[in-house]
């Protein structure tokens, strides 16, 4: 019996739609109430009941497949929707500004996430034969692309492992691999290869990167920072951009405001105290940089965040 391309496509629509519909019910039966969870090492899942406001935080690399509602991902002047049709893959860590568009309770919006190792990346590279870039690609360390069938039908398979926890310490990283040789096959294969394992400047970027954020309450030194990683202070402020869309100078501010966000949360403190604790050394200047990140100044921000999860939690 001969198949159609159609019938062929519609077969194929068939099977993805039972995928999401069975990762809405797992993830449904593991999750009751919104927020994340991290049930496997490396696998996050994320629950939202209602649209949230935009949330900035900072994000691994990683594979996000969202099953229900869509989200928006934003990074300097770009922004980067995705849905249950469209995943979103991110190469380095990075400050992002994050919101979900649609949910609401009886279609709350969900989510997973994987964690991508860049050695793991590495290793199937060389294993698969995939080593040599195949096409020139922008340096852009994060893109949304459409889900394939093989994609959704492994995400299937690492959720069903929450039910099987013995199993999960010896075939999770099995299906973690299986992902990863399939993103390097798919469109933003070449992507994934140039940001996290080879070829020109990216590398080097990474390790700034790490430096950055290990050292982000320290004063930024571009020329000695660019020095250590064997570049032109010019060519690492170009190159940093075009993989994080951020300035080095940015993205350090960016680490320190959302850690003195998390102190002020977290520890009760001042915002004397907060700022001096990542780096500020003028409290007025700490001041103005959150409010310009923020909306408002820190501890305004800070009593309206507490007042939107005691809401939440009504």
């Amino acid at each position: 019996m001969v198949v159609s391309n159609g019938q062929q496509a519609e077969r194929e629509a068939v099977l993805m739609q039972a995928s999401r519909e069975e990762l809405v019910e797992r993830i449904g039966r593991v999750m009751h109430e919104d927020g994340g969870i991290e049930p496997l090492p490396g696998l996050h899942l994320y629950r939202h009941s209602i649209p949230l406001e935009q949330v900035y935080n900072l994000v691994e690399p990683s594979v996000c497949v969202v099953v229900q509602g869509s989200k928006e991902f934003l990074l300097g002047e770009s922004r980067y929707r995705y849905d249950p049709f469209h995943y979103l893959l991110v190469t380095v860590n990075l400050p992002y500004v994050g919101q979900v568009l649609e949910a609401s309770k009886e279609h709350p919006f969900l989510c997973l996430s994987l964690d991508l190792a860049p050695t793991l990346v590495s290793e199937i590279l060389v294993k698969a034969d995939l080593v040599e870039s195949r096409t020139q690609t922008d340096a852009r360390a994060i893109a949304v692309s459409p889900v394939d069938g093989s994609l959704l039908d492994a995400m299937v398979r690492v959720v069903r492992l929450l039910d099987a926890p013995a199993e999960a310490r010896v075939l999770l990283p099995l299906v973690t691999r299986e992902i990863l040789y399939r993103l390097l096959k798919g469109e933003q294969g070449d992507r994934l290869r140039h940001l996290a394992i080879l070829g020109g400047y990216t590398p080097s970027i990474a390790r700034a990167v790490e430096r950055l954020r290990q050292g982000f309450d320290q004063p930024l030194r571009i020329e000695q920072l660019a020095h250590e990683l064997g570049m032109s202070a010019s060519g690492l402020q170009r190159h940093f951009k075009a993989v994080t869309a951020l300035s080095p100078l940015q993205f350090q501010k960016r680490l320190r405001l959302l850690e003195a966000r998390r102190l002020l949360l977290g520890e009760n403190i001042d915002a004397a105290s907060a700022a001096y604790r990542v780096g500020y050394r003028d409290t007025s200047h700490f001041n103005r940089e959150y409010k310009s990140l923020f909306g408002v100044p820190p501890m305004r921000d800070v009593q309206r965040l507490r007042e939107q999860a005691l809401e939440g939690a009504d």
